[in-house]
């Protein structure tokens, strides 16, 4: 046995023997949305210049449906959408999806260096490296050119980043906020290490707005189907993520949850800026931005993805980073898979968080006993975060599938409904499965003592990973 493996199994046996003092220490909450929500009549959309009459919303959605073979099915994910997230859902949207850092970085880098009023960008990484650099360097552009600038940075997502990095940007007029500051004496607001700001969000001149899971980081350096933007350091694999470019209403509702973030940490005031300019129509998507924070009853981004998997009828399309669900959560998946479903769920191969990665694989045997059916991306490493449902139901964020993101994380997703960008979401789907690697109940049964001593051990520490 090698020197890893022992250690390994001496952690086990001492986390096994203190399970019980564990326990003690206060049950996992259980997360239980309303899902029986009753349908919705008469759904409302909101356009560029606020709600749209009932005619006007039934119309749109009338022309919606007709993409759909199965009207039933969109209007059953239309109407669990309208019931179970506040916020309103909105239409006159574009909706870009952007795979890999390197094109999302070139897309984003466009849109600062496009600016004419302010930048409001919110990151929990934020690396002092070429990419890091190259983002820096456009700020300060902006900024010598009279743009406002505003940057919320995650204490401990930029802990290893120099404080010099920030101060040059401080120095030139960005309004720089560290978010819940790893020293107490530092907080604003109400501090609590545990709670982190994982969003990713930029927003440009209040009229195109980026989000999802790719933080700023030379880690990104490369894409995961091709060749990259620039090469990655020698060795290291590439990072696969994915993440959205939007214009149209729904930016509004974005930079509304970057001024309450900004205002909830206790920033500085903020410089003039139109930060709310009236909203263009700028295409024909129907999207909700949903935030979640701690301290909610239910995270909103949980709810409506338990929502809209206990409403699938056909397909479940899931790739995640991080998978290391709730009870509730298996069972949604369970559920589905029992009724008929096609249930997929793309997951990492290899990870940058070990615990998590096999806390994760603990429940496998369970859900491909139940029918669902799982594939390890190879040769990457798996960071996106994304969901479709039969095709209609998309969702695209930095919300991982753990508690950490449902319990401790204040997280950002976009929904979009609609079979058009369904069927991006599931072309990107199809090539991520064609590289990956199904695991069978069979093969998984026969998995070394090892791995399972790592699962089990992984496990009693899923609630703080």
């Amino acid at each position: 046995m090698q020197l890893h493996e022992c250690v390994w199994m001496g952690l086990a046996l001492l986390t096994l023997t203190g399970a019980g003092a564990l326990a003690g220490c206060g049950a996992v909450p259980t997360l239980v949305p309303e899902l029986a929500q009753s349908p919705v009549e008469g759904v409302s959309l909101h356009g560029a210049q606020g709600p749209l009459t009932a005619n006007r919303s039934a119309a749109m959605l009338d022309r919606m449906e007709d993409s759909v073979s199965d009207t039933g099915i969109f209007d059953e994910h239309l109407a669990r959408e309208e019931a179970i997230a506040s916020g309103p859902l909105t239409t006159g949207n574009r909706v870009l999806l952007l795979q890999d850092g390197p094109a999302t970085y070139q897309a984003m880098l466009a849109a600062i260096l496009s600016a004419r009023n302010h930048i409001n960008l919110e990151t929990y990484i934020l690396d002092d490296d070429d990419v890091g650099q190259r983002f820096a360097q456009a700020l300060l552009e902006k900024r010598r050119q009279g743009v406002v600038v505003n940057l919320i940075r995650d204490s401990v997502g930029t802990l290893g980043t120099p404080a010099a990095f920030f101060e040059q940007l401080v120095a030139s007029g960005v309004r720089v906020l560290e978010f819940n500051p790893v020293n107490p004496l530092d907080a604003r607001a109400d501090w609590s290490l545990n709670q982190r700001d994982h969003r990713k969000l930029l927003i440009v001149d209040g009229r195109t707005a980026f989000l999802g899971g790719i933080n700023i980081s030379s880690v990104y350096s490369g894409g995961s189907f091709s060749k990259g933007w620039k090469p990655r350091p020698r060795g290291t694999p590439a990072w696969r993520d994915t993440d959205l470019q939007l214009q149209g209403p729904v930016v509004a509702q974005l930079q509304q949850m970057f001024l309450a973030s900004w205002q909830a940490q206790q920033g500085e005031p903020l410089q003039p800026a139109d930060y709310l300019p009236r909203s263009e129509v700028a295409g024909q998507e129907v999207v909700r931005a949903i935030a979640s924070a701690p301290g909610e009853a239910v995270s909103q981004i949980y709810a409506t993805l338990l929502s809209a998997i206990a409403s699938a009828r056909r397909s479940v399309r899931i790739t995640q980073a991080y998978f290391v669900p709730d009870p509730m959560l298996l069972q949604a998946l369970e559920a589905a898979a029992a009724r008929g479903v096609d249930v997929r769920l793309i997951l990492p191969a290899r990870s940058d968080s070990e615990l998590v990665f096999h806390a994760g694989r603990s429940h496998y045997q369970r859900l491909l006993d139940s029918g669902v059916k799982i594939h390890e991306r190879r040769g990457v490493i798996l960071h996106a975060k994304t969901a479709l449902i039969d095709g209609v139901w998309s969702t695209v964020g930095s919300t991982n599938l753990d508690w950490r993101s449902f319990v401790h994380n204040h997280e950002l997703n976009a929904v979009v409904l609609g079979a058009a960008f369904g069927r991006q979401m599931q072309a990107m789907f199809a090539a991520d499965l064609a590289a990956s690697d199904e695991i069978t109940p069979a093969q998984w049964r026969q998995r070394p003592v090892l791995l399972r001593v790592k699962e089990a051990f992984a496990r009693l520490w899923a609630y703080w990973l």
